[in-house]
């Protein structure tokens, strides 16, 4: 099914501050940079919590600086929780929250639009 677009059949705005709507801003611009969802898709795979590490090793790619900045991001906006268990050497595990898999559910529906329509769209370079 295709939805034509008329003007003012999809809206944006909603009546928010100026303050919420910045921040409302920030957090979409958080939530889409290149590792984010890809470190909550391996959060919510896991069912649990997981250790740096192991998020380490299943986000392919991603250095060790990066995951530490997104962990802290994710953390900060409430989409992910860390606990810290206070022992020599001391652990640290990271699990999505409540807000982040709802966030999570709705962006799988958009990622099934893509997959659905991947052939639609055009090739740009690569």
């Amino acid at each position: 099914m295709v939805t034509k677009f008329t003007p003012g059949s999809f809206s944006f705005r909603h009546s928010l501050s100026p303050a919420e709507d910045h921040l409302a801003r920030e957090v979409l611009e958080r939530i889409t940079t290149k590792w984010s969802l890809s470190v909550m898709r391996v959060l919510a795979e896991a069912n649990g919590p997981l250790r740096f590490s192991r998020v380490l090793e299943r986000v392919e790619g991603i250095s060790q600086k990066v995951l530490t900045q997104t962990l802290r991001s994710l953390e900060r906006d409430g989409l992910i929780s860390r606990t810290l268990y206070p022992q020599v050497p001391p652990r640290v595990e990271y699990e999505l929250t409540a807000l982040g898999a709802d966030l999570l559910a709705r962006v799988a529906s958009l990622w099934e639009w893509i997959v659905g329509r991947v052939s639609e769209f055009g090739r740009g370079a690569p």
